[in-house]
């Protein structure tokens, strides 16, 4: 790839501006590095010492133009062929860009394709050739007075580097468990010593030394024993290919041996991995009625923190960005044949998730805003929303996704939230029953492929009037109520910093009442298929008048205790 010309363009450098929320755009040298898997990034001047690094195997996706919350917000007055976000996995935030010239970021966007590609499609040996010359990289920029020292200081800089989000107290116990010289700096042998504290597995440690015996090393007879003792047909011949693709030391594998750090390299790997592989891909029947399944879903999905004053963001519902822990909770399909079970918060669309929560209240300028009513969570526009379910919805799943609407908005702001549902989602948006299915039953996971559900209230059917509003019960109400107790003391702690406003009004809206929402706009409604939120009548009655159709909400503990009543 180094003829090529745009990495050739990574490799000489390339000046961009980095977006951020506060403080005018930085313009800063990013350089890819020439072992083409780490781009460093610093300021104009290069004896700065604000030289920071990640790694192109860290990138989980790139998106050109305003495709970021950075961006739209902060990015705006840059031209959107200049712009592009790198997207990371784990934890780590987005990083926002903007070229001087539209030439620099399209060089960059397909450079890191390629790049991205080449370390995808590397084969296990070929990406442990490349780790001792990232992991060498990382510690020298980790070194930031390059004295070949490790201050604590720096080797927490070296664990952000690679990923690694760890406890403080915990990590220092271990630097000062390694620091042999007591000097507050770890060098050579003491460092290497962190770092396979780091990576220590007891537990493998002592199957290993099972297995192994005295010499510290397994033979491949020796592992093809392991296998088959995991109840694998193996024979001499795969242990041998296993030690020549996940053996660190060349001399042992050119003598078909194992250390422990191959030996832990293979059973940390996909191939070690008790799931079996042909799993990971759709294997089942997916064509049952959509309430025979679990459906990997998510609560306040819009949070990326606490909820009463953390930070609402549209990018939770695309990645994991760390949501909050809440309680387990289960939407109750009447029709009892149907549980899906909703995980709390932080599961988003691309890793899988399939049903997504937004609580809808009344905003500014007749636009409907997404957070966590009643506290000092901040706020997101629907609109926005809407736009990041669109872009991602599909990449990671062809399955349909539910939207799960908690409405607080009044008739005016509903009929909003409908008609940009209708416009950004398009043919997406399932607005009738599918043809030639029974309105009354659910159609499969594969008939609702690439298609996006509104889970809310609806009228009753048929209207006689173009404009009826109809005041629902709220099915929501008994989960929030339970909700409120468990979040009591938060809430109350959140009450005594906003103790003052009339009821009703919502904390930071400056005077802005919350609606009542209790009535349903004929637009919102309209778009309500297969997914009509209704209050639960009881297992019972449930199970005597199934309605695939109708779907409750409420905790894990009224689920329990609903089962214990009824015996």
């Amino acid at each position: 790839l180094t003829e090529d010309e745009d990495i050739q363009r990574m490799l000489r450098g390339s000046l961009f501006r980095k977006i951020k929320s506060r403080g005018v755009p930085k313009e800063r040298l990013f350089r890819l590095q020439e072992d083409g898997a780490t781009v460093t990034f610093e300021g104009r001047f290069r004896g700065a010492r604000s030289q920071q690094s990640f790694s192109v195997m860290h990138i989980e996706a790139v998106r050109e133009g305003h495709r970021s919350e950075g961006l739209r917000k902060y990015g705006a007055t840059f031209p959107e062929r200049h712009c592009f976000t790198l997207v990371f996995k784990g934890k780590r935030k987005n990083l926002d860009l903007a070229a001087r010239a539209e030439e620099d970021a399209r060089h960059w966007v397909q450079g890191l394709a390629k790049l991205m590609g080449r370390l995808q499609a590397m084969s296990q040996s070929e990406k442990l050739d490349q780790y001792p010359f990232w992991i060498h990289g990382v510690l020298q920029r980790a070194d930031r007075n390059k004295d070949n020292k490790m201050s604590f200081r720096e080797v927490k800089s070296m664990l952000r580097m690679i990923n690694i989000d760890m406890d403080d107290d915990y990590a220092y116990k271990l630097f000062k468990e390694c620091d042999h010289s007591g000097d507050e700096r770890l060098e050579g042998r003491e460092l290497e010593e962190f770092c396979r504290r780091l990576l220590r597995r007891p537990e493998l440690e002592e199957l290993f030394g099972h297995y192994s015996g005295e010499d510290c090393v397994l033979s491949a007879e020796e592992l093809r024993d392991f296998l088959r003792d995991q109840g694998e047909d193996a024979s001499l011949g795969q242990a041998r290919a296993i030690i020549r693709t996940y053996e660190l030391n060349e001399k042992a594998r050119q003598q078909d041996l194992m250390t422990l750090d191959g030996f832990m390299m293979y059973l940390l790997s996909a191939a070690g991995d008790i799931l079996n592989q042909e799993h990971t891909k759709v294997h089942q029947d997916m064509s049952q009625p959509l309430c025979h399944y679990f459906i990997s879903s998510s609560h306040n999905t819009y949070l990326t923190r606490n909820q009463i004053g953390g930070t609402s963001s549209t990018e939770a519902y695309v990645r994991w960005v760390g949501g909050p822990a809440r309680m387990l909770h289960a939407l109750v399909v009447p029709w009892f044949e149907g549980l899906i079970r909703r995980w709390c918060g932080g599961r988003a669309l691309m890793a899988g998730c399939r049903c997504v929560e937004l609580d809808c209240w009344e905003g500014s300028d007749g636009e409907p805003i997404v957070y966590h009513g009643h506290t000092l969570t901040s706020k997101i526009l629907f609109r926005d929303v809407i736009e990041s379910i669109r872009d991602y919805a599909f990449k990671r799943s062809p399955y349909p996704v539910i939207l799960s609407l908690e409405n607080h908005c009044g008739l005016e702001q509903q009929a909003t939230m409908a008609r940009h549902m209708k416009a950004i989602l398009g043919d997406m948006l399932l607005t009738q029953p599918l043809e030639g299915q029974d309105p009354h039953e659910l159609p499969s996971p594969e008939q609702l492929k690439g298609k996006v559900l509104v889970k809310g209230k609806k009228l009753p059917e048929p209207w006689h009037e173009p404009r009826v509003v109809t005041s629902l019960p709220d099915p929501e109400e008994e989960e929030e109520e339970e909700e409120e107790e468990e979040e009591e003391k938060l809430q109350e702690k959140s009450n005594r910093r906003v103790r003052g406003l009339p009821r009703g009004m919502v904390p930071g809206d400056r005077g802005v009442l919350a609606k009542d929402a209790s009535q349903v706009a004929l637009e919102l409604s309209a778009v309500v298929v297969y997914c009509q939120a209704v209050p639960f009548p009881g297992l019972a009655h449930a199970l005597r008048h199934p309605r695939p159709c109708e779907m409750s909400s409420f905790s894990e503990r009224k689920a329990r205790k609903l089962i214990k009543e009824a015996g």
